[in-house]
């Protein structure tokens, strides 16, 4: 099967940047950032992209390029005979469904906003029926099955026609409007009244802030803002030729995904601050209060439309480039045609999503963890605290053992073609402070993650002494 190809750099750069940009930079970010005292867990994350996200993206890119293939393969060919790291392949084809299991409801969210908002819906509505708007969407099966199904539909749709004319195209278009309208967003919360209050809170660090919680809150947000662990930029690197390095093209991915999850936090706490709404509120801090922002905001309806169409752009960029990871591993495995593969993982995704969907009224009796927590939880802690840490760490171990792919190999690919090079100054570093770095997080996020009501492993731990 001939591999496809991507039409320029650009579009490597746009696409794996898209890949990264979701709602973890306009969703998670934001809200991980008011609840984990703004400044000084901005400052936490940005460590992190740096000692983690950047030596982890470029093992990703180096296997997905050297091999050709998608993650599900890539391992059997650079594996020596005997091996067993091919396991991890198909785990993270199974982590791709996972993440798309709630990340589509997640989505159907933003565009069910978006919706709301363009027909004037929000328009003129008290700030409690604003407030309530976000559980009544969640306790509706109809809207939340439905609008979910549109943006997996939608996200196959595009990918059957092709890597270039369909991924390629409809992403560039995306990610460049995406990164306009970021901008206008931001350069209108600069004229709020709390403008000043909200960027010291989320700008200025107080270091006192900063604890367990806080770092590995941190942790789990680089992996999931930039899709590490589980191929998802793997893929993009075996649609890459080789003239240029991998570091440069890693830098400027990981440069634009921060750009829009800063910039996310630009536009909304300077909001926050304004009109009186709590930045730590959770995950529901865009919808209910966002809401209320752009409720009580002047021309309110055009800012609130602009505001859910970026995020919008931003969860669709990832969701099309996870739906080509998946596509990708399918095809090598069955040898189907491109649309029929996507027919048939579209119709797996779109069944795979109905718990999520649903786990919020219909099947609300299913609590996996605390009181309140639902199908959302389970699957997001099975992805952010466990497949995508594991994920890097095998990545990580088998790009640098010698009972793996081997270090020198993977140096020649990254640095294979001309821009910035890799120096060999990274390989005790890789080798043995990045794995430990990994497994110290991992379990420390198990341990402190909160199973039941004030109940964590860590808690048990000290109570037994």
């Amino acid at each position: 099967m001939k591999r496809d190809r991507l039409g320029s750099r650009l579009g490597f750069i746009l696409l794996s940047a898209g890949c990264a940009i979701g709602c973890g930079n306009v969703w998670k970010f934001p809200w991980m950032a008011g609840q984990y005292g703004g400044g000084a867990f901005v400052l936490v994350y940005l460590l992190f992209l740096v000692i983690l996200g950047i030596p982890v993206m470029l093992t990703e890119f180096a296997v997905g390029r050297a091999s050709q293939q998608s993650p599900v393969k890539a391992y059997q060919k650079l594996e020596k005979p005997g091996q067993k790291w091919h396991i991890h392949g198909y785990l993270s084809l199974v982590a791709n469904f996972l993440l798309m299991m709630f990340y589509t409801s997640v989505t159907g969210w933003i565009l069910h906003y978006f919706v709301s908002f363009v027909k004037g819906d929000m328009t003129g509505i008290t700030n409690e029926e604003s407030a309530n708007l976000f559980g009544n969407m969640l306790s509706n099966p109809a809207i939340m099955v439905g609008f979910m199904a549109i943006v997996v539909v939608l996200g196959f749709l595009i990918l059957s026609f092709g890597v270039q004319k369909g991924l390629e195209r409809v992403t560039k278009y995306m990610m460049l409007a995406l990164l306009a309208l970021i901008v206008i967003l931001a350069v209108h919360s600069f004229t709020l009244d709390g403008a000043k209050e909200g960027l010291t809170f989320y700008l200025k660090p107080d270091l006192s802030k900063i604890n367990g919680n806080v770092i590995v809150g941190a942790m789990n947000q680089a992996f999931f803002t930039l899709s590490l662990g589980i191929g998802s930029m793997a893929i993009f690197g075996s649609y890459l030729d080789k003239d240029r390095s991998l570091l440069g093209e890693s830098v400027n991915i990981i440069v634009l995904d921060t750009f829009v999850a800063i910039f996310a936090g630009l536009i909304i706490f300077p909001a926050c601050f304004t009109f009186d709404v709590e930045p730590g509120a959770g995950p529901s801090l865009l919808f209910v209060a966002m809401a209320k922002v752009f409720n009580n905001m002047v021309a309110g309806r055009i800012w609130g439309s602009l505001f859910f169409a970026f995020m919008f752009f931003a969860a669709m960029s990832t969701i099309i480039a996870v739906f080509e990871n998946i596509l990708a591993c399918v095809l090598e495995i069955t040898g189907w045609s491109r649309k029929k593969t996507c027919v048939i993982c579209g119709i797996a995704v779109l069944v795979l999503s109905i718990p999520c969907a649903l786990g919020f009224n219909l099947w609300s009796g299913f609590v996996p963890f605390a009181s309140g927590s639902s199908f959302l939880d389970l699957e997001d802690f099975l992805v952010s605290n466990c497949a995508l840490p594991l994920g890097s760490l095998c990545y990580v171990l088998f790009v640098t053992s010698k009972k793996g792919w081997g270090f020198d190999n993977f140096m020649e690919e990254v640095n294979a073609g001309k821009g910035v090079k890799l120096g060999k100054w990274i390989r005790p570093y890789m080798t043995y402070v990045l794995p430990i770095i990994i497994i110290a997080l991992f379990v420390i996020g198990i341990a402190t993650f909160q199973f039941a009501d004030n109940f964590t492993i860590w808690g048990w731990i000290k109570s037994l002494f």
